[in-house]
């Protein structure tokens, strides 16, 4: 996989990830700040006697569960100039045979264990670093024995079998080709100014394709050879294994590799500074919205000393208060943007930059970079004001509290994230109780007038690049490098004005609603869960959790929908809960509810369907009562704004404007045509349908969808107590209003077409093809839905096995199964790849081949285990994530089961009980030859 940059707003990944646990008495003297940020106590790092460094932790979330990686301190920026593509071909390599696993025995073998490809086995190239990325079951000794081996294999056991390496050309050479397009030819125009003189634009990490068919074995190989060596790499061990072990392991594993006799210097390539401004324009006419981002380039920053952990702190505040001015922008009619902020990061190793970034309409790309610039000169001239800082600094220390109050509930994968980081930029890794410390004794510190001098600082004619990019169209023909020089000259002659900024100190509820009561309370002992039926019909369903310590999920719906409205009234219908969710509640318009909530980390969204409504939220257990406030006043006092209705329709005719530019949007809504038969109602994109939305109607039809509340139910799961949240529950839900009048969805008839029905079409400049096939119909029993997932994870292995390993025709293939009960129990599986024109038939015909295999034998004993294994291995995880919870909750009322059938025992038995047999019979009634659709895509000539 290739990976381009690690763009991160670097605060926030210092916080949530980059913070080891670890619990001790802290007493932090913020005065002197050019103390080293202490390491955490609680992660173990070690340098081996050939220089491998290693970190390891113990950490038991997720339970049963280590996370592994490899880092290496290579990228493509160290290619040689016949070996562009090398680095990232190397990393394919990785996964096609070592010492201890021949060919693709690696990939087969960790499938056996319920490891999946691509998302518990990965690994990414960049310009600096190879990172490969590995989550095993800890329950069985041999599996994490094969995992250290793999690691090891992978740091100097790599086979390179020249067989092996032409097979995995044509993978290389197709996930090149799934990166073409606009985005890509936009980039290859623009990196060269923004990343000028430097080595960076010309070491993309993908390549170049003459180079990925053609080089030499010996050339691949070297690459290795020369990069690939212990002082250049680092070990990531976390997870619910014993430190000692691990250590152990690695010392086992790692400590015999031989450093390299005659090292090569691992350069660090800069980008070099420049006077004045630069500016990159570009346009493409398969690009779908046009782009600003101002970039005033500076040195990386270091992240060390208290001095620097407080630096960054006051980046994310800069950066957080010029968003909300952006936002707040966003939010009138005829604004410029339908989208920015602001922020600083690293975008290489070797260079930051403070960051505005906006997506506008092509036609205002004048007046945007204007606004843009000016609101940057406002920030210059006046700065910001002591109001604008306390909001958002309640804003910053809220986020912290909550990683704080889940220091014992972190994922381990999050560790690993932020220990690579060190590894490869020497950021210190203090624990999460010190910088919740030190974030709550800076941030009182931090004054106004220093984040002012902080902006100054950061906002400089030197190292500036204004890149533009759009769609190649009449409103973009003449945009260049002169009009942008016009600009920038007219508004710094130009005399702005101070921002104002309004406070907000009412709250967001004046009065309180009268409660209803609890009229009923039952216990779902199979689930460990509780309902409640409260006075005005509304049922709740509450899970309390231990999973997080800090947060709160909710879910609800009721039917009717969408598909209760008229075809007429059908466009504005669907953006009817958008159209609200922008526009704020009560008095509050939705910039005034963002300040207004600043520091609560909480929120809620309304949500129309076409066969349900409802509202989904969370919170933290301090804040649960704003979030139910909150939930109450979307029912009760839904809020028209006709600046907000202006922006929300102003961004919906941007994204429509140029969306079928691009090919491959363009795809899958002929896909969607062609499934729905073209039904009006079926979501198939129409860029008239933003012209037809009327805010009245919206408002009116959002009202009726949210008038009557008895027919809802409510999902909530997380760190609560019930009886404490009951009370709660009568105040906020049970004062909606209740007509007991309980609504059903309309069938709009929506339905695919039966036989055969094959389309072919063209578009797009690139030489791939998109292919599709799906096979859609009825569900004969309830019961085959879960037959039909299982058959389809069976033949993704298949496929992958295939269509990529054994043909190397394609980078990525699936197949993906969609049940639904609702408006009438149907079922889809779909078989999707792009690959070379010249391949479309044969791979078509291959994966046909696998289909016919499956329909005659079923899966592979093999095939069966895998599929069996990893969906035990996620069932281990899910039973202890909240979002598992609430969806399981939410699916058992929505499709009206019995809650027996979702226990921990029925599931596993299910899976126990799943065999060859009764997949073949599944595959012989669903993967119906002589009912299928095959929707292809070429380019054009």
């Amino acid at each position: 996989m290739v990976k381009l940059g690690k763009y991160r707003v670097v605060i926030m990944c210092f916080l949530l990830m980059f913070c080891a646990t670890y619990s001790y008495a802290q007493n932090i003297n913020i005065k002197d700040l050019n103390q080293p940020i202490p390491a955490s106590n609680r992660v173990k790092v070690g340098v081996l006697p050939n220089g491998l460094k290693y970190y390891i932790q113990k950490n038991s979330k997720p339970e049963k569960r280590v996370e592994l990686r490899l880092a290496v301190n290579a990228g493509s920026v160290l290619e040689d100039e016949d070996q562009q593509g090398l680095a990232h071909f190397v990393e394919h390599m990785c996964f096609n045979g070592t010492k201890n696993f021949k060919k693709n025995e690696l990939v087969d073998y960790l499938q056996s264990v319920g490891v999946k490809f691509g998302a518990d086995i990965n690994a990414y190239t960049s310009f600096d670093e190879t990172v490969y990325m590995l989550t095993l079951p800890t329950d069985k000794q041999d599996i994490v024995n094969k995992g250290f081996q793999i690691l090891e294999d992978w740091a100097h056991n790599v086979s390179f079998d020249n067989e092996e390496i032409d097979k995995e050309r044509g993978v290389v050479i197709e996930e090149w080709r799934l990166g073409r397009g606009a985005g890509q030819r936009l980039r290859d125009k623009t990196f060269p100014v923004i990343f000028k003189d430097s080595r960076y634009a010309q070491r993309l990490p993908i390549g170049k394709k003459e180079i990925l068919e053609s080089c030499k074995y010996e050339t691949l190989k070297k690459f290795y050879q020369d990069w690939y060596r212990p002082d250049l790499m680092a070990v990531i061990v976390v997870g619910d294994l014993d430190l000692n072990e691990m250590e152990a392991k690695v010392k086992e594993h790692f400590a015999g590799i031989q450093p390299a006799a005659s090292p090569k210097e691992r350069k660090v390539y800069g980008v070099p500074d420049h006077k004045g401004t630069l500016v990159a324009t570009a346009t493409d006419k398969e690009a779908t919205i046009a782009q600003i981002q101002l970039l005033f380039k500076r040195e990386p920053e270091e992240i060390k000393t208290y001095g620097d952990a407080r630096k960054q702190i006051i980046y994310e505040l800069l950066g957080g208060m010029i968003g909300r001015r952006f936002s707040e922008i966003t939010q009138k009619p005829n604004a410029p943007f339908n989208f920015a902020f602001g922020f600083y990061r690293d975008i290489l190793r070797s260079k930051g930059a403070f960051t505005v970034f906006a997506t506008l309409n092509d036609a205002n790309i004048d007046k945007a970079l204007r606004t843009l610039l000016t609101e940057n000169k406002k920030v210059f001239e006046y700065g910001f004001n002591q109001a604008e800082l306390e909001n958002y600094k309640k804003e910053v220390l809220a986020n912290y509290e909550r990683a704080y109050n889940d220091r014992d509930k972190t994922e381990s994968q999050n560790y690993t994230f932020e220990y690579v980081d060190s590894f490869l930029t020497g950021h210190a890794i203090p624990s999460i109780e010190w910088f919740y410390e030190f974030t709550s004794k800076t941030l009182p510190t931090i004054t106004v007038d220093e984040i002012n001098q902080t902006a100054k600082s950061l906002i400089k004619e030197d190292n500036f690049v204004v890149s533009i990019t759009g769609p190649e169209k009449d409103t973009t023909k003449n945009l260049g490098e002169e009009p942008v020089r016009i600009a920038l000259k007219e508004v710094a002659a130009t005399k702005v004005e101070p921002y104002t900024y309004k406070e907000i100190t009412q709250p967001l509820m004046v009065s309180l609603p009268t409660p209803g009561k609890v009229t009923k309370e039952s216990k779902i002992d199979t689930l460990g869960a509780t309902e409640l039926v409260l006075s005005n019909g509304v049922k709740v369903i509450l899970k309390p959790t231990d999973f997080k310590n800090d947060e709160i999920r909710m879910r609800s719906f009721s039917f009717g929908g969408s598909s209760l409205i008229s075809d007429e009234d059908a466009p504005s219908a669907s953006a009817a809960a958008g159209i609200i969710a922008n526009s704020g509640v009560g008095n509050f318009s939705d910039t005034d509810l963002e300040k207004l909530l600043s520091g609560k980390n909480t929120y809620a969204f309304p949500y129309i369907t076409p066969i349900t409504e409802g509202i989904n939220a969370g919170s933290t257990p301090k804040e649960l009562e704003t979030m139910l406030q909150l939930v109450n006043l979307y029912f009760t006092q839904p809020r028209k704004d006709e600046s907000a209705f202006a922006a929300v329709i102003a961004r919906s005719k941007t994204f429509s404007e140029n969306y079928l530019s691009n090919p491959n949007n363009f795809y899958f809504n002929e896909v969607q045509k062609t499934i729905s038969q073209n039904h009006p109602r079926a979501g198939v994109f129409k860029k008239d349908e933003v012209d037809k939305v009327s805010l009245d109607k919206a408002l009116k039809i959002y009202k009726e969808r949210f008038a009557d509340a008895s027919d809802f139910t409510f999902f909530f799961v997380g760190n609560f107590e019930i009886n404490k949240i009951k009370p709660l529950l009568e105040l906020y839900l049970g004062s909606l209003p209740s007509k007991n009048q309980p609504e059903k969805f309309q069938d709009l008839g929506i339905r695919p077409p039966v036989g055969i029905v094959e389309r072919e079409f063209r578009k797009g400049k690139d030489p791939k093809s998109n292919v599709t096939i799906s096979f859609t119909g009825d569900i004969q029993d309830e019961k085959d839905g879960y037959l039909i997932r299982s058959l389809a994870e069976s033949l993704t292995i298949k496929l992958i096995e295939v269509l990529r390993e054994e043909k190397g025709g394609v980078y990525g293939t699936s197949a993906r199964e969609a049940i639904s009960k609702y408006p009438y129990p149907n079922y889809s599986v779909n078989i999707r790849f792009s690959c070379a024109p010249e391949n479309v038939k044969k791979l078509i015909s291959a994966a046909y081949e696998e289909i016919n295999k499956i329909q005659q034998n079923g899966p592979t004993p093999q095939d069966l285990g895998k599929v069996k294994e990893a969906q035990v291995r996620d069932l281990e995880t899910n039973l202890k994530e909240n979002n598992y919870w609430l969806n399981l909750l939410f699916t058992a009322y929505f499709e009206k089961k019995d809650t027996t059938e979702f226990t921990q025992e029925n599931i596993r038995k299910r899976i126990d009980d799943l065999s060859i047999e009764k997949l073949k019979e599944t595959a012989q009634k669903y993967l119906n030859m002589d009912n299928r659709i095959v929707v292809v895509m070429d380019p054009e000539k």
